[in-house]
């Protein structure tokens, strides 16, 4: 009598994408056609996830998203969703969309049928569910690196306002070297890093452009691209 010794091996981990990240590669049918990762260089994305068509909160945002979609386009942004439903499902939903609520929706969605996508950027989350992906937004920049990772639970929709103003904070930040701090919007003053020697912090006390609370937190206008 023999004994089999052999050892399963396990299903290596994935390692979902963090900011600072070049964006997993995918290639995948959409309801306009073939996208690639790659189409989208130059430009900004934010790629999200939904669970499935014809589903009520699911519905809510698309048309939030189909909303804002010219104000996303004004910032060089491309939008694009994906779910684990066929391209069918996907064109019969949308067309239901403009029939019942009258609102066109702009962007493609990726067929994720064989899960690829969502695997990559982990967008499916077992103890969830399997086949049905949670909520998930990723921001890529023109360079293809992940700057923002949001998700949210299957029950309750994402402020789509916000993901824009996320975008405008990293542009923002980005043109001017600052940061911006809590609540903040467009127009709003932003904030400066602490000085890191002595020269730096006798150009900022001597910078009236500067509003400084103490040595470290200071804060300036929004220059607004000027």
């Amino acid at each position: 009598m023999t004994t089999d010794t052999t050892t399963a091996v396990p299903e290596p981990t994935r390692r979902l994408p963090l900011i600072g990240d070049q964006a997993p590669d995918f290639a995948a049918e959409s309801t306009h056609g073939p996208v690639r990762l790659a189409d989208y260089t130059g430009r900004w994305l934010v790629l999200f996830s939904h669970p499935a068509d014809f589903t009520p909160v699911c519905t809510t945002e698309f048309v939030g998203f189909a909303e804002l979609a010219d104000e996303f386009a004004a910032r060089n942004v491309a939008l694009l969703g994906n779910s684990v439903d066929s391209v069918f499902s996907h064109l019969a939903w949308t067309r239901s969309i403009h029939e019942k609520l009258g609102v066109r929706i702009p962007f493609p969605i990726i067929a994720d049928l064989d899960m690829a996508v969502s695997h990559a950027y982990g967008m499916l989350h077992p103890n969830t569910s399997g086949t049905a992906a949670v909520r998930a937004v990723f921001v890529i920049d023109p360079e293809q690196v992940v700057r923002a990772v949001l998700y949210y639970p299957m029950n309750a929709g994402r402020m789509i306002p916000e993901i824009l103003r996320l975008i405008d904070a990293l542009q923002t930040s980005d043109r001017d070297g600052v940061s911006c701090p809590a609540n903040w919007r467009p127009g709003d003053d932003v904030v400066l890093g602490a000085p890191r020697t002595e020269s730096d912090l006798d150009d900022r006390l001597a910078d009236d452009t500067v509003k400084l609370t103490d040595w470290y937190l200071a804060t300036r206008p929004d220059r607004g691209g000027s």
